[in-house]
């Protein structure tokens, strides 16, 4: 899994696997969209306006969880998130 960010376009983007056949772009919102293959297979979610999204609740931290063990640990981000204008 990889997670980016572009903060001249304020777009994030989580890739859950590399584009090996062709996908369709779903818009779910003015603010989100997923690409899915015909098969159902998610390749990633990319979020607009994402310094919005990303820092409403954990100002700017990543909490990791690993769910079967409990274990979770926090990433302070080193994204510099765009301003809102």
């Amino acid at each position: 899994m990889r997670f980016t960010y572009d903060p001249r376009y304020n777009i994030a983007y989580i890739r859950f696997h590399e584009k090996s056949t062709e996908v369709e772009t779903i818009r779910i919102s003015d603010e989100l969209n997923v690409d899915m293959a015909p098969d159902g297979t998610i390749y990633g979610i990319e979020l607009l306006n994402a310094n919005e999204q990303l820092q409403r609740e954990d100002t700017g931290k990543l909490l990791v969880i690993n769910e079967p063990l409990k274990r979770h640990s926090f990433t302070s981000t080193s994204l510099p998130l765009a301003t809102a204008m």
